[in-house]
């Protein structure tokens, strides 16, 4: 053992990891719960988890590596990403969690949440009014009712480990729940849409591309704030500002 490494950490909730040893620390001991519960039922490999007291989880580092970041280089082969398609509709077909999810919120819930953003977005002069418009028109896609599945809820590319052509694990699931399958798929292509055909062919099943661009959108949209004001920075290169930019 080496080192600590900090894998990622704010004010909620700060991942480490010590050797072999991931520690989650969080200030709702809620989602620690919920995180260990969606693991136990998930049809795909996860860390195992060592013990849990009150707001940290300990849990087993995973073999293989990530196929990269939002906002770094994306990397693995076709048939890597491929294979996340194939394990995400593993989990998209598994039978329903008992709690909703991030992804599950109410088509009312969540344009009310956009319209806030995106007013917020314009009036404080975090981006440009024709940026935040053309996206709120894109986004409005995603707001049409759609079957629950398991979903990850949080589903970002640095989550999911691949070790050649197979899914060794996927990390994270705090956000799990019942929600809309479209929204892990987007999540985990966003700044990555040269890979989005890859994916799907792996998930298998057909698409619409309009839900997954407008995901893009939204979830950009509705994070920019929260990310500034965490220490993170969405206008770096590659980031959630770009995406909104691609949509232009």
């Amino acid at each position: 053992m080496d080192e600590v490494k900090v894998v990622v950490a704010h004010s909620e909730r700060a991942t480490l990891r010590v050797g072999d040893v991931f520690l989650k620390v969080d200030v709702d001991q809620a989602r620690i719960d919920a995180e260990v519960e969606a693991m136990s039922l998930a049809p795909v490999p996860t860390p195992k988890v060592l013990w849990r007291k009150p707001h940290v989880l300990a849990m087993s580092a995973l073999p293989g590596t990530t196929l990269g970041r939002l906002g770094g280089p994306s990397t693995g082969s076709p048939a890597e990403w491929a294979a996340a398609g194939a394990a995400i509709r593993r989990l998209h077909a598994a039978p329903l969690p008992p709690r909703p999810g991030r992804a599950g919120r109410s088509i009312v819930t969540l344009a009310a949440e956009l319209d806030d953003e995106c007013e917020l977005l314009v009036t404080n002069g975090v981006l440009p009014d024709d940026l935040v418009t053309r996206n709120r028109q894109v986004a409005e896609a995603a707001l049409r009712p759609w079957t629950p599945a398991f979903t990850h809820g949080d589903l970002q590319i640095a989550h999911v480990f691949v070790d050649g052509d197979e899914v060794t694990g996927i990390i994270d699931w705090s956000e799990a729940g019942q929600g809309d399958p479209l929204y892990d798929l987007a999540t985990f292509t966003l700044g990555h849409e040269e890979h989005l055909d890859d994916v799907i062919a792996g998930y298998g099943t057909d698409i619409d591309l309009d839900v997954i661009h407008a995901w893009w959108s939204l979830r950009s949209l509705v994070i920019v704030r929260w990310l500034i004001e965490h220490g993170f920075d969405p206008f770096a290169p590659g980031c959630e500002v770009d995406v909104l930019r691609s949509r232009m």
